[in-house]
Formats: C-alpha cells, structure tokens, sequence
C-alpha cells in the first residue's frame, strides 16, 4: 500500500452560496443597488457561516443608520436566502394603546 494518496477532486469541499433579497428598500428608493437585479448573491469557498453573513448585513444597515428601519430575515422558501424587510411600528404602536 501506498502512503499518501491523493485526494480525487470531487472529494473537495463545495462552494457556498448566500442570496440576500433587497427588492423592498430597492423600490422604496432607500438602497441602491448597482446591479439590475434587486438581489445580492454572496459565494464563499470556505467555511461561510449563515450567522456570520447575517452579522455583516446588520453591520452595513448599521453603517448607513437604516438598521431601525430594516432587519434582516431568514426567508421560509430556502434556507440559503436572506430578505430586507420593515418593521411593524403600527402593531407596535397599537399594543401601547
């Protein structure tokens, strides 16, 4: 037997890819984004987390003062999909009342 055998290409680690959907603060003119699409897509070779990805997206919202406005959701179709969306204020506000 032979020491030290190769690896065989398709054994190697696959690339991950993260899709984060601005399409409500691309129209309500709030963001722009220098694609046509309203989506970003994030590919990563390594070890990307889904956390760490969504901690970069509230620190770039944070950066540009829109974090009280916008929060960064796990969308329920894919699990690889991220989406921009508002916060209620007016049920907020109604269950102060």
């Amino acid at each position: 037997m032979a020491r030290g055998v190769a690896v065989k290409s398709s054994a190697r680690k696959k690339g991950v890819a993260f899709v984060i959907d601005c399409s409500k603060p691309v129209d309500d003119e709030i963001m722009e984004i220098a694609r046509l699409r309203r989506k970003i897509t994030v590919t990563a070779d390594s070890n990307f987390s889904k956390r760490y990805l969504k901690y970069l997206t509230k620190k770039y919202l944070k950066k540009y003062n829109i974090r009280d406005w916008l929060r960064v959701v796990a969308s329920n179709k894919d699990r690889n999909v991220y989406e921009l969306r508002y916060f209620n204020i007016e049920d907020d506000a109604a269950g102060d009342e």
